[in-house]
Protein backbone atom coordinates (compact mmCIF):
# COMPACT_ATOMS: atom_id res chain seq x y z
CA UNK A 1 0.00 0.00 0.00
CA UNK A 2 1.14 3.54 -0.78
CA UNK A 3 -1.42 5.58 1.14
CA UNK A 4 1.10 8.36 1.70
CA UNK A 5 2.67 8.55 -1.74
CA UNK A 6 4.04 12.09 -2.13
CA UNK A 7 2.59 13.25 1.19
CA UNK A 8 4.76 15.35 3.50
CA UNK A 9 4.85 13.85 7.00
CA UNK A 10 6.49 15.53 10.01
CA UNK A 11 7.43 13.37 13.00
CA UNK A 12 8.88 14.60 16.29
CA UNK A 13 10.57 12.21 18.69
CA UNK A 14 11.93 10.39 15.64
CA UNK A 15 15.21 9.19 17.19
CA UNK A 16 13.75 6.00 18.69
CA UNK A 17 10.64 4.13 19.75
CA UNK A 18 7.33 4.97 18.09
CA UNK A 19 8.90 7.88 16.23
CA UNK A 20 11.58 5.84 14.51
CA UNK A 21 9.21 3.05 13.58
CA UNK A 22 6.63 5.55 12.32
CA UNK A 23 9.29 7.16 10.12
CA UNK A 24 10.15 3.79 8.62
CA UNK A 25 6.54 2.80 8.02
CA UNK A 26 5.42 6.14 6.58
CA UNK A 27 8.48 6.06 4.32
CA UNK A 28 7.52 2.57 3.12
CA UNK A 29 4.14 3.97 2.10
CA UNK A 30 5.69 6.72 -0.01
CA UNK A 31 5.87 9.69 2.36
CA UNK A 32 8.38 12.50 2.24
CA UNK A 33 9.63 12.94 5.78
CA UNK A 34 10.54 15.80 8.08
CA UNK A 35 12.10 14.24 11.19
CA UNK A 36 12.97 15.88 14.50
CA UNK A 37 14.37 14.95 17.87
CA UNK A 38 16.51 16.52 20.55
CA UNK A 39 18.90 13.53 20.34
CA UNK A 40 21.07 14.07 17.26
CA UNK A 41 22.72 10.64 17.16
CA UNK A 42 19.43 8.75 17.17
CA UNK A 43 17.86 11.20 14.74
CA UNK A 44 20.76 10.69 12.32
CA UNK A 45 20.30 6.93 12.55
CA UNK A 46 16.60 7.18 11.73
CA UNK A 47 17.34 9.55 8.87
CA UNK A 48 19.95 7.16 7.49
CA UNK A 49 17.51 4.25 7.73
CA UNK A 50 14.71 5.91 5.78
CA UNK A 51 16.93 7.46 3.14
CA UNK A 52 18.67 4.13 2.57
CA UNK A 53 15.22 2.70 1.89
CA UNK A 54 14.66 5.36 -0.77
CA UNK A 55 12.65 7.99 1.08
CA UNK A 56 13.18 11.69 0.58
CA UNK A 57 13.75 13.06 4.08
CA UNK A 58 15.27 15.84 6.13
CA UNK A 59 16.16 15.88 9.81
CA UNK A 60 16.45 18.75 12.25
CA UNK A 61 17.52 18.70 15.89
CA UNK A 62 14.60 20.25 17.75
CA UNK A 63 13.66 20.88 21.37
CA UNK A 64 9.86 20.77 21.16
CA UNK A 65 9.50 22.71 24.41
CA UNK A 66 10.87 25.78 22.59
CA UNK A 67 8.34 27.43 20.28
CA UNK A 68 10.98 29.04 18.07
CA UNK A 69 12.63 25.69 17.34
CA UNK A 70 9.31 24.06 16.49
CA UNK A 71 8.39 26.94 14.21
CA UNK A 72 11.77 26.59 12.49
CA UNK A 73 11.07 22.89 11.95
CA UNK A 74 7.72 23.57 10.29
CA UNK A 75 9.27 26.36 8.23
CA UNK A 76 11.95 23.91 7.06
CA UNK A 77 9.28 21.44 5.99
CA UNK A 78 7.49 24.04 3.89
CA UNK A 79 10.74 25.41 2.48
CA UNK A 80 11.85 21.95 1.35
CA UNK A 81 8.58 20.36 0.28
CA UNK A 82 6.12 23.23 -0.16
CA UNK A 83 3.45 21.89 2.17
CA UNK A 84 2.68 19.79 5.26
CA UNK A 85 0.12 17.00 5.02
CA UNK A 86 0.55 15.02 8.26
CA UNK A 87 2.14 15.96 11.59
CA UNK A 88 2.86 13.48 14.37
CA UNK A 89 3.54 15.32 17.62
CA UNK A 90 5.17 12.29 19.16
CA UNK A 91 8.10 13.64 21.20
CA UNK A 92 7.70 13.07 24.91
CA UNK A 93 9.32 12.15 28.21
CA UNK A 94 8.29 9.87 31.06
CA UNK A 95 9.40 9.46 34.67
CA UNK A 96 9.90 6.67 37.15
CA UNK A 97 7.28 5.66 39.67
CA UNK A 98 6.84 8.14 42.49
CA UNK A 99 4.00 9.06 44.85
CA UNK A 100 2.13 12.28 44.13
CA UNK A 101 3.15 13.71 47.50
CA UNK A 102 6.80 13.11 46.64
CA UNK A 103 6.55 14.63 43.16
CA UNK A 104 8.40 17.93 43.08
CA UNK A 105 7.71 21.01 41.02
CA UNK A 106 10.71 20.44 38.75
CA UNK A 107 9.43 17.02 37.67
CA UNK A 108 5.92 18.32 37.06
CA UNK A 109 7.24 21.24 35.02
CA UNK A 110 9.45 18.97 32.91
CA UNK A 111 6.50 16.74 32.06
CA UNK A 112 4.45 19.75 30.99
CA UNK A 113 7.30 21.55 29.21
CA UNK A 114 7.96 18.62 26.88
CA UNK A 115 4.73 16.61 26.72
CA UNK A 116 2.23 19.47 26.73
CA UNK A 117 4.09 22.51 25.42
CA UNK A 118 5.68 20.31 22.74
CA UNK A 119 2.23 19.43 21.41
CA UNK A 120 0.96 22.99 21.83
CA UNK A 121 3.95 24.48 20.01
CA UNK A 122 3.64 21.90 17.27
CA UNK A 123 -0.06 22.41 16.63
CA UNK A 124 0.23 26.20 16.57
CA UNK A 125 2.81 26.09 13.81
CA UNK A 126 1.29 23.16 11.93
CA UNK A 127 -2.30 24.42 11.92
CA UNK A 128 -1.24 27.74 10.43
CA UNK A 129 0.24 25.94 7.42
CA UNK A 130 -2.59 23.43 7.07
CA UNK A 131 -5.30 26.09 7.23
CA UNK A 132 -3.69 27.88 4.30
CA UNK A 133 -3.71 24.60 2.37
CA UNK A 134 -7.26 23.74 3.39
CA UNK A 135 -6.19 20.24 4.43
CA UNK A 136 -4.02 18.36 6.89
CA UNK A 137 -3.94 15.76 9.64
CA UNK A 138 -2.41 16.06 13.11
CA UNK A 139 -1.87 13.13 15.46
CA UNK A 140 -0.69 13.70 19.04
CA UNK A 141 0.84 10.90 21.07
CA UNK A 142 -0.91 10.81 24.44
CA UNK A 143 -1.19 7.70 26.62
CA UNK A 144 -3.70 5.46 28.32
CA UNK A 145 -2.51 7.47 31.35
CA UNK A 146 -4.30 10.39 29.72
CA UNK A 147 -7.70 8.73 30.00
CA UNK A 148 -7.40 6.93 33.34
CA UNK A 149 -5.70 7.46 36.65
CA UNK A 150 -2.07 6.32 36.80
CA UNK A 151 -0.93 5.65 40.36
CA UNK A 152 2.71 6.65 40.95
CA UNK A 153 2.80 8.51 37.61
CA UNK A 154 0.94 11.68 38.57
CA UNK A 155 3.03 14.17 36.60
CA UNK A 156 3.06 12.04 33.46
CA UNK A 157 -0.68 11.34 33.69
CA UNK A 158 -1.51 15.01 34.22
CA UNK A 159 0.50 15.98 31.16
CA UNK A 160 -1.10 13.32 28.97
CA UNK A 161 -4.58 14.36 30.09
CA UNK A 162 -3.65 17.87 28.97
CA UNK A 163 -2.57 16.55 25.56
CA UNK A 164 -6.02 15.06 25.06
CA UNK A 165 -7.67 18.32 26.09
CA UNK A 166 -5.56 20.23 23.57
CA UNK A 167 -6.36 17.65 20.89
CA UNK A 168 -10.12 17.84 21.33
CA UNK A 169 -10.11 21.62 21.47
CA UNK A 170 -7.99 22.00 18.34
CA UNK A 171 -10.13 19.47 16.48
CA UNK A 172 -13.30 21.42 17.24
CA UNK A 173 -11.72 24.69 16.15
CA UNK A 174 -10.46 23.49 12.76
CA UNK A 175 -13.03 20.86 11.77
CA UNK A 176 -14.66 23.11 9.16
CA UNK A 177 -11.32 24.03 7.63
CA UNK A 178 -10.47 20.62 6.23
CA UNK A 179 -8.22 19.54 9.11
CA UNK A 180 -8.45 16.52 11.41
CA UNK A 181 -6.79 16.34 14.84
CA UNK A 182 -6.67 13.16 16.92
CA UNK A 183 -4.65 11.55 19.70
CA UNK A 184 -3.40 8.01 20.18
CA UNK A 185 -3.26 6.57 23.69
CA UNK A 186 -1.01 3.51 23.98
CA UNK A 187 -0.80 1.44 27.12
CA UNK A 188 2.56 -0.01 28.08
CA UNK A 189 4.61 -0.74 24.96
CA UNK A 190 8.26 -1.65 24.97
CA UNK A 191 9.98 1.51 23.80
CA UNK A 192 13.31 2.76 25.16
CA UNK A 193 11.74 5.80 26.81
CA UNK A 194 9.17 3.89 28.81
CA UNK A 195 11.21 0.86 29.76
CA UNK A 196 14.16 3.02 30.83
CA UNK A 197 11.95 5.20 33.00
CA UNK A 198 10.11 2.33 34.71
CA UNK A 199 12.97 -0.12 35.28
CA UNK A 200 13.85 -0.16 38.97
CA UNK A 201 17.10 -0.97 40.77
CA UNK A 202 17.27 -4.56 41.93
CA UNK A 203 14.61 -5.72 39.48
CA UNK A 204 15.28 -7.20 36.07
CA UNK A 205 13.69 -5.80 32.94
CA UNK A 206 11.64 -8.97 32.60
CA UNK A 207 10.34 -8.61 36.17
CA UNK A 208 9.37 -4.99 35.53
CA UNK A 209 7.47 -5.91 32.38
CA UNK A 210 5.73 -8.82 34.12
CA UNK A 211 4.48 -6.57 36.92
CA UNK A 212 3.27 -3.89 34.50
CA UNK A 213 1.19 -6.22 32.36
CA UNK A 214 -0.62 -7.96 35.23
CA UNK A 215 -3.51 -5.49 34.92
CA UNK A 216 -3.78 -5.92 31.13
CA UNK A 217 -6.19 -8.60 29.84
CA UNK A 218 -3.74 -9.57 27.09
CA UNK A 219 -1.00 -9.99 29.72
CA UNK A 220 1.68 -8.62 27.45
CA UNK A 221 3.09 -5.26 26.42
CA UNK A 222 2.35 -3.77 23.04
CA UNK A 223 4.96 -3.42 20.33
CA UNK A 224 6.02 -0.32 18.47
CA UNK A 225 4.68 -1.91 15.28
CA UNK A 226 1.22 -2.35 16.78
CA UNK A 227 1.03 1.28 17.83
CA UNK A 228 2.41 2.56 14.53
CA UNK A 229 -0.12 0.48 12.57
CA UNK A 230 -2.83 2.42 14.38
CA UNK A 231 -1.04 5.71 13.63
CA UNK A 232 -0.97 4.90 9.92
CA UNK A 233 -4.69 4.24 9.88
CA UNK A 234 -5.65 7.27 11.98
CA UNK A 235 -3.80 9.61 9.64
CA UNK A 236 -4.88 7.96 6.40
CA UNK A 237 -7.52 9.15 3.93
CA UNK A 238 -9.47 5.98 4.79
CA UNK A 239 -10.20 7.52 8.20
CA UNK A 240 -11.73 10.74 6.92
CA UNK A 241 -14.56 11.18 9.46
CA UNK A 242 -12.72 10.84 12.77
CA UNK A 243 -11.53 13.97 14.55
CA UNK A 244 -11.23 15.02 18.17
CA UNK A 245 -10.84 11.40 19.21
CA UNK A 246 -8.39 9.84 21.68
CA UNK A 247 -7.92 6.29 20.42
CA UNK A 248 -6.88 3.84 23.12
CA UNK A 249 -4.59 0.98 22.03
CA UNK A 250 -4.09 -0.84 25.31
CA UNK A 251 -4.38 -4.63 25.22
CA UNK A 252 -7.77 -4.36 26.90
CA UNK A 253 -6.62 -2.34 29.93
CA UNK A 254 -9.48 0.18 29.87
CA UNK A 255 -12.05 -2.57 29.22
CA UNK A 256 -11.92 -3.47 32.91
Amino acid sequence: MKRYQGKVVLITGAASGFGRRAAERFAAEGAKLVLADIQKAGLDQTLASVTAAGAEAIGQVTDVSKAAEVQALVDAAVARFGRLDVALNNAGVAHGTIKLVDTDEALMRRMFDVNVMGVFNGMKAQIAVMERQGSGVILNTASVAGVTGAPLLAAYAAAKHAVIGLTKTAAAEVARKGLRVNAICPAFAETPMLTDSLNQPGRSHEETVSRLVQTMPMRRPGTADEIVQAMLWICSPENSFMTGHALVVDGGLTAL
